[in-house]
């Protein structure tokens, strides 16, 4: 989950200088992490937040490679903000599945069938309406809140009857007087629940995130058709064109809570 918020803030929370440059010193749980792996030592923990039902939808938008390492994404795609992890059963994808209908012009900034992508759906106990980055997850009046990731990892694929990605955006619905998607996944297994931060190509184990984030991760991959993500790049009303780039999974267990 990308980070473009409060600078003076973040500029805070930086390490102090001449610390060990092995590791971010004094922060929070980072993110992302191996799903897999229930262990960690860092003590700042914090509340949970609420179930997403009862948060406001505020962004949503996608990475390509999953950020976080599952049960069903371990196939590894480097390192770096374009490496990450891929869905297992990309070796398995038929050549119909592979076919591009774009020629490499894909959605979001190209991605293409056989890329797996990590989507995240953002959600803020503020009381704000869906729109673009993460700034719309708060305002003057609530410059501190709870944040969640609902999180998805699909394999993209050339197939009509693949989800449509459409499925999960956000069209005006409000149920008990907050916004949320028209649905989130089911079917990819019982989400991992885990305090963590903010993601993106920025962080890394020596610059970490200050932000504090529940995070669901589903530990399974789903196919969804390119095409539903190449209409839905199109139209969306959180101004996402293009894919962003991962940060590497965190593995020092003094910056991961552990899982229960």
């Amino acid at each position: 989950m990308r980070t473009q918020l409060f600078a003076t803030a973040l500029v805070a929370l930086m390490p102090v200088a001449g610390l060990a440059a092995d590791a971010c010193t004094g922060y929070g749980p980072q993110t992302p992490r191996d799903i897999s792996l229930k262990d960690g030592v860092n003590k700042r923990l914090f509340t949970l937040a609420p179930d997403a039902s009862q948060m406001n939808l505020c962004n949503i938008h996608t990475h390509t490679n999953a950020e976080h390492k599952g049960p069903g994404f371990s196939v590894s795609a480097g390192s770096g903000e374009s490496g990450g992890w891929q869905c297992n059963e990309t070796p398995e994808l038929s050549a119909a599945a592979l076919e591009d209908p774009f020629d490499g012009h894909g959605p979001l900034g190209g991605v293409k069938p056989g890329d797996t992508i990590e989507v995240h759906w953002v959600y803020s106990s503020c009381d704000v309406e869906p729109g673009e980055g993460l700034g719309s997850c708060m305002s003057e009046s609530c410059a501190n809140p709870q944040l969640r990731v609902e999180s998805q990892v699909f394999l993209v694929v050339n197939d009509p009857y693949a989800l449509d990605f459409r499925t999960f955006d956000y069209h005006g619905k409000e149920v008990g007087g907050f916004y949320q998607p028209d649905a989130l996944p089911t079917d990819t297994g019982t989400p991992v629940v885990f305090a963590g931060s903010t993601t993106g190509p920025k962080y890394t184990e020596q610059q970490c995130s200050p932000l504090q984030v529940t995070w669901s991760v589903r530990p399974t991959c789903a196919k969804v058709d390119i095409r539903s993500l190449h209409a839905w790049a199109e139209e969306n009303k959180f101004n996402e064109h293009h894919s962003h780039g991962v940060r590497q999974i965190v593995t020092n267990p003094d910056l991961l809570a552990p899982i229960n």
